[in-house]
């Protein structure tokens, strides 16, 4: 039986530290399926539309990619595993702040779904401080996140913000 993990997110850009999640998480998982979540309380830089499409890019360089599915998705994820036919949630861990807030959302999906388990990983040591909120507010600063990103999601960000000036 091939088992199959959700890997969540607003992907907002996606940075080399999910990539490193997305790695890793293949040499575990026969399928894994990118969640871009649509989450209506956050204003994104990146419309859905262009998040699957920097995803999809970005995952060209990625050994095993043709067994990763990029998705969309609203609601409740726990909803949305039951409806992709899998209970594994994987999530990636940067900080302790991070494992607060995964561990509070983990034991709400376990309560909503008891079949749901949550898989952490823990970001390879070089991207333990990268986030999609702080290369957006460096980029827009000016400042250099190409080491931070894939070299499309790199070159859109340069776009975004210079339409934006």
């Amino acid at each position: 039986m091939k088992k199959t993990a959700i890997y969540p997110g607003t992907f907002d850009p996606i940075t080399n530290g999910h990539l490193s999640i997305v790695k890793r998480a293949l040499q575990i998982f026969d399928k894994l399926i990118i969640a871009i979540l649509n989450n209506p309380n956050k204003i994104p830089l990146f419309s859905i539309d262009e998040r699957v499409h920097m995803i999809g890019k970005s995952l060209e360089e990625v050994q095993r990619s043709e067994h990763v599915e990029i998705d969309t998705f609203e609601g409740l994820l726990v909803n949305y595993a039951v409806n992709k036919e899998t209970n594994v949630i994987l999530r990636g861990l940067r900080a302790f702040s991070d494992f607060e807030y995964e561990f509070q959302m983990a034991l709400m999906n376990r309560k909503l779904n008891r079949d749901i388990q949550s898989i952490f990983l823990m970001t390879d040591y070089k991207w333990f401080y990268t986030s999609s909120s702080i290369v957006k507010e460096t980029a827009s600063l000016g400042g250099d996140v190409q080491d931070l990103v894939p070299r499309f999601v790199y070159k859109k960000l340069k776009e975004k913000f210079q339409q934006k000036k």
